[in-house]
């Protein structure tokens, strides 16, 4: 340790999540419905991977994302539930610094990830829809693998000169962190150097990465609008507009959420912490858990191959009995 401007300047060797600060006596009970929402998250998701992956007839572009999708929607609710649900049944928790850094690696690498995979799904609504004839030949699983590539290597290339910003940074307030998971914005907050860099960098990736991406996506939707609208059977724009409904709505409740989560830091002031803690949950919970459900619900391939595996299971289950 060591003295700096009247501060004890100190590197800590953990933290102490402290869960959503004047709400302790609820706790319990506030975990009891994120646990539940967890468990549809895991098994919503690990069911649309494996409808996806063992049914052939969605080995197609729109469906390798959605599983890509999935797959980050798990990555994100497993780095952040369980120890949440520690937090708040068993009051477990300390974390390492080492080990907070790489949830909130995970955390934002996963919502860069997210951000890129729905940019892919608009661009492959837009060829399908606006160059139909050239679908199969754009996008080969040749270039769907480079693009998964690609959301893979952009994620760790934002992310990462975030971990090293942060580890530059001296801590002297204290190693109590008011919330139930690492957060950037929290963690940055009890430097007593200056952090000035760690929050316009953390600005620069939530408005120029995600911004651009949204805008992106709007003229994808733009496009693929001019394109359904000049469609002279009514039939013909109603199915069009079909296949875009599900991807409109993930994109709705990510984008929704990611607004909510970089103007909660901006006027945090204004709101109680509580809320903000607990809307901040939230946004890292309902749109896993909603995605595999939007899906299952609006696509007919997935919905009669969901049924088709209940039932084998169901009749498997009644022979063996």
């Amino acid at each position: 340790m060591m003295s700096a401007d009247n501060h004890t300047v100190f590197y800590p060797v953990t933290y102490i999540l402290t869960g959503i600060p004047g709400t302790e006596e609820s706790h319990f009970w506030i975990a009891i419905p994120f646990c539940l929402m967890y468990i549809v998250t895991v098994f919503g998701n690990s069911l649309l991977l494996f409808i996806i992956l063992t049914g052939r007839s969605l080995h197609e572009p729109m469906y390798l994302f959605v599983s890509m999708l999935a797959t980050v929607d798990l990555l994100l609710s497993t780095t952040t539930v369980p120890k949440m649900l520690a937090v708040f049944w068993f009051r477990a928790g300390e974390i390492s610094f080492a080990a907070c850094l790489t949830q909130m690696f995970f955390i934002h690498a996963s919502f860069i990830a997210e951000s890129a995979i729905l940019l892919a799904m608009a661009f492959d609504r837009y060829v399908a829809i606006c160059d139909p004839l050239r679908y199969t030949i754009i996008l080969t699983k040749s270039v769907i693998g480079k693009m998964g590539l690609a959301v893979v290597t952009r994620s760790f290339c934002i992310i990462l000169p975030l971990i090293v910003l942060m580890k530059q940074l001296k801590f002297c307030r204290t190693n109590l962190l008011p919330h139930t998971y690492c957060e950037h914005m929290v963690i940055a907050r009890l430097a007593c150097n200056n952090n000035t860099v760690n929050v316009w960098y953390g600005l620069a990736v939530a408005i120029l990465v995600i911004g651009l991406d949204a805008v992106l996506i709007a003229l994808s939707y733009g496009l693929i609008l001019r394109t359904v609208f000049r469609l002279t059977s009514k039939d013909a724009r109603l199915k069009a507009l079909r296949t875009c409904s599900s991807h409109l709505c993930v994109i709705l409740m990510f984008h929704i959420s990611s607004v909510f989560s970089y103007y909660a830091h901006r006027f945090g002031h204004i709101i109680p912490g509580y809320i903000l803690i607990l809307l901040a949950n939230l946004c890292v919970l309902i749109p896993p858990m909603l995605n595999p459900i939007v899906y299952g619900v609006t696509r007919k391939e997935i919905l009669k191959r969901v049924i088709y595996v209940f039932h084998r299971w169901c009749r498997g289950s009644s022979l063996l009995s």
